[in-house]
């Protein structure tokens, strides 16, 4: 591409017709440049294109950080000074995106001062080169920076298997961002339970969890790490369901890295479902119940009255009384307290020792 081409698709800081996502063979390395100046990105285009790179293009901030967060390069060469959102305003949104953050960010500056090379390292970038852009030098530094993001995007990568593995024992796993309440990560076990149980999904973290969080940070505060008790846990119930929050760790510097579940302080947080799938099959068992009845009679033992156990199973409570009556009559009682006494006593699971 000469420098008095015109510029080229990739090149638009603003097509409202581009599609959303930009596509290249699998076996190429991505690269976006980002420069205000056609004929500053010719020579270097056309030097990256050369060495087998797919290159893509922007003219402005605003552009760049479109083209990072459809394309995902892997490494981005980003001018420091443009109009509009300069380079370390781009940098700085690029790293708050948890799907940009990884990304290498190399500034090409014509800035020397020292307070200019802090700003962009400062901002996320991890090197930089002046200006003149040497293209021989620019492909060095990348090489350097792509070897290394690779190895971190490959441990993050097993460190998701692994945590996404819990999944299959029934332990979902959550993230989230201590200095915001974000939700950062979660397995795919994790987002369907929050959603079922709380209606909500990421990145908003449940306004119950985060509430949970805040009472516990005085206590983790307080206690001497080494003699510092199990914190207490948060339980959800959805009928005969539950659902269980355990704090795992608040994560340190060391293991944010080791764990790959975000930044240092962040909340690494265990979730477990767990029903009274038993105690219903014992009731069922014990009195020739069918699985309604079963359920009526269960939340009978827990005190609830009909209309109550109607919202809980989704029935009227006209419809509650009839199966209420029917379980009287399958266990010779006339009232429900006698009929809770009966079941309490033939199935020890339904006693408070056992966790009823």
């Amino acid at each position: 591409m000469a420098a008095s081409d015109p510029p080229s698709p990739d090149m638009s800081p603003a097509d409202p017709l581009a599609p959303p996502v930009v596509l290249v063979p699998e076996s190429r390395l991505v690269v976006l440049i980002v420069d205000d100046v056609p004929d500053n990105v010719a020579p270097l285009h056309d030097a990256l294109d050369d060495a087998g790179f797919a290159v893509l293009v922007a003219l402005d901030g605003e552009a760049a950080v479109r083209r990072a967060q459809q394309a995902r390069p892997d490494v981005i060469l980003l001018d420091a000074v443009m109009p509009g959102i300069d380079g370390f305003e781009v940098a700085r949104r690029l790293k708050a995106d948890p799907r940009t953050a990884p990304i290498p960010i190399i500034f090409m500056t014509g800035l020397t001062e020292t307070e200019h090379l802090v700003a962009a390292l400062g901002a996320g970038g991890v090197d930089y080169v002046t200006k003149p852009i040497k293209p021989r030098e620019v492909i060095a530094r990348m090489g350097v920076h792509l070897a290394q993001a690779r190895h971190l995007r490959q441990g993050a990568v097993e460190r998701s298997q692994a945590r996404n593995a819990l999944d299959a024992f029934g332990y979902a796993t959550i993230t989230v961002r201590a200095r915001d309440g974000r939700l950062m990560w979660q397995t795919p076990l994790a987002r369907d339970l929050l959603l079922r149980y709380c209606g909500t999904e990421a990145p908003a973290t449940p306004d119950v969890v985060l509430q949970w969080l805040a009472r516990l940070l005085p206590e983790l505060q307080a206690a001497d790490a080494a003699q510092r008790p199990e914190p207490p846990r948060l339980t959800l119930d959805q009928g005969p369901r539950r659902l269980t929050f355990r704090l795992h760790q608040r994560v340190g510097d060391e293991e944010a890295d080791e764990l790959g579940v975000g930044e240092p302080g962040d909340w690494l947080i265990v979730m477990q479902e767990t029903s009274d799938a038993s105690v219903l099959e014992a009731l069922a068992q014990a009195f020739g119940l069918t699985a309604r009845e079963a359920e009526v009679l269960y939340w009978v033992v827990k005190g609830k009255i009909n209309r109550d156990i109607g919202d809980i199973l989704g029935a009227s409570p006209a419809t509650v009384k009839k199966h209420l009556e029917r379980i009287h009559a399958k266990l010779g009682v006339e009232t429900r307290t006698a009929a809770a006494a009966m079941a309490i006593n033939r199935v020890p699971l339904l006693r408070p020792q056992h966790g009823g």
